[in-house]
């Protein structure tokens, strides 16, 4: 009898554990770099790393195993809801400046809302 009654609290938490507090408030969360398209245009191929450090700033990722690839990925959620998201990777060859891909955040994102 107190098995059967221990398994049905159980059940009973684990069913509740899913459930969400109705009206609970949950803020955006802004996670990596604000990549503009005005940081991505001042790029030009050739420049050394220092100089791009210098514009975009530290890459959030940078590879160990490939040091000639730099990240930049920018995400804002609101609890499991993504609300904006960007991403541009950085390739260098001979520590140069080869390529940029990605698309950076619009014009519009960087300002306050």
């Amino acid at each position: 009898m107190r098995s059967f009654i221990l398994a049905g609290v159980m059940v009973f938490l684990t069913a509740c554990g899913n459930l969400g507090f109705p009206g609970v408030y949950r803020i955006d969360i802004e996670q990596g770099n604000i990549v503009t398209q005005d940081m991505v245009d001042q790029l030009e191929p050739g420049m050394n790393q220092r100089q791009v450090r210098f514009i975009m700033g530290t890459p959030l990722v940078e590879d160990s195993f490939n040091k000639s690839r730099w990240d930049y990925p920018y995400v804002i959620r609101n609890g499991d809801t993504v609300i904006r998201e960007a991403s541009v990777t950085m390739h260098f060859e001979d520590a140069r400046l080869a390529n940029v891909t990605g698309e950076p955040l619009p014009a519009w994102a960087d300002k306050t809302e």
